[in-house]
């Protein structure tokens, strides 16, 4: 192991027991805002200090081995001693590298998932609608809130745009990569001679914004406007004036929300989606800059970017990104995403492991 690896592990094992040391205090949640802060910092610590206490004894005892090679008569079992610890403490090492990985700060978050039909008319419609299931059945595997802030429905069903709240720890780190356009071929409902259409849809992955800390949003810069809702919801949604239209003015992002009775609940929703656009518009504008350095493969945040087919006929369903296809379409509609979301983190961590490879 570098030496300086090391030197960090052990700082973190330092900062684990100070953390410890505070949380232990008898006045330690007195201020609760303090506390949580001290419980989550703790939560991250506690797997990375528990790999390297394993990796260090993997090499007292490969020293311990060692000694025993000296001994005629345990030398056998010494060199067997050997060989186990050494296969432990390249396992461990890789793990250890994982952990410490750079964090993203907003995986944990919740997320706002906004779905917009593309190229395909009323097939585009329909498919994100399917797709919109798909994400909702995932999260409902994940044990996540699904929480419906707008939509627009299209005429022969699905959707022109929908946005939901999928509120759960850990939501942004699983699906952040799947923003992006998503194609799909199959034969629509509606084609008469079998014929096979290819349409797509836009997927945005937005991390929820902290208000405190995350944006600070100046109320002279907004344009709220009011009007009567359309769509389900009965006779009251349609007769009172409870959609409201929020209009950034120094960016021009414009965001709607109708889907509840009360004006107010519109009015936070949307600010809601606001802040979490805004974040992504500043997050996006970062990440260009360093893509100029160095371009990430799964992590581009491009919309326009095809990321992945939805091949019917074929049963098919494939990452562009990362080159892979499963033939387990059904399933992966259904909301068996974990293989794909599992596929598309393991190649991130490996660019990052990469990049940390180049660094002097």
């Amino acid at each position: 192991m570098k030496t300086s690896i090391r030197a960090r592990l052990e700082q973190l094992s330092r900062r684990l027991e100070d953390v410890d040391a505070m949380l232990s205090e008898p006045d330690a949640a007195a201020d609760m805002d303090q506390y949580r802060k001290l419980s989550r910092e703790r939560a991250e610590l506690e797997p990375v200090v528990a790999a390297f206490q394993s990796f260090e004894s993997a090499e007292s005892d490969l020293d311990g081995a060692k000694v025993m090679l000296d001994d005629p008569e345990m030398k056998a079992m010494a060199l067997e001693e050997i060989d186990t610890c050494k296969a432990r403490i390249a396992q461990l090492e890789s793990d250890l590298q994982l952990l410490l990985l750079p964090r993203d700060p907003d995986d944990a978050r919740s997320v706002f998932l906004e779905i917009r039909a593309g190229t395909g008319g009323d097939e585009s419609g329909l498919f994100s609608g399917d797709l919109l299931r798909m994400y909702t059945r995932f999260a409902e595997q994940q044990g996540w809130r699904v929480e419906l802030i707008s939509e627009s429905a299209s005429e022969l069903g699905g959707y022109k745009e929908v946005i939901v709240r999928l509120d759960g720890d850990g939501a942004y780190g699983r699906l952040k990569f799947e923003s992006g356009a998503h194609r799909v071929q199959r034969v629509p409902a509606t084609e008469a001679q079998g014929r096979i259409h290819t349409s797509a849809c836009t997927v945005a992955v937005l991390p929820e914004a902290d208000a405190a800390t995350d944006i600070v949003i100046n109320p002279s810069e907004l344009r709220i406007d009011t009007f009567r809702a359309s769509g389900a919801g009965g006779q009251h949604i349609n007769k009172t004036d409870s959609a409201v239209r929020i209009t950034h003015l120094p960016t021009g992002l414009v965001v709607e929300c109708q889907d509840d009775r009360s004006q107010h609940r519109n009015k936070d929703k949307a600010m809601q989606v606001l802040a979490a656009r805004l974040k992504d518009k500043v997050q996006r504008e970062r990440h260009d800059k360093e893509a100029a350095q160095r371009k990430s493969l799964v992590g581009s945040g491009d919309r326009s970017e095809r990321i992945r087919t939805y091949n019917f006929p074929q049963g098919r369903v494939t990452d562009h990104r990362i080159n892979l296809t499963l033939y387990k379409l059904a399933a992966i509609m259904g909301g068996d995403m974990s293989e794909l979301t599992n596929a598309l983190i393991a190649e991130h961590q490996a660019e990052q492991l990469a990049a940390l490879g180049e660094e002097p």
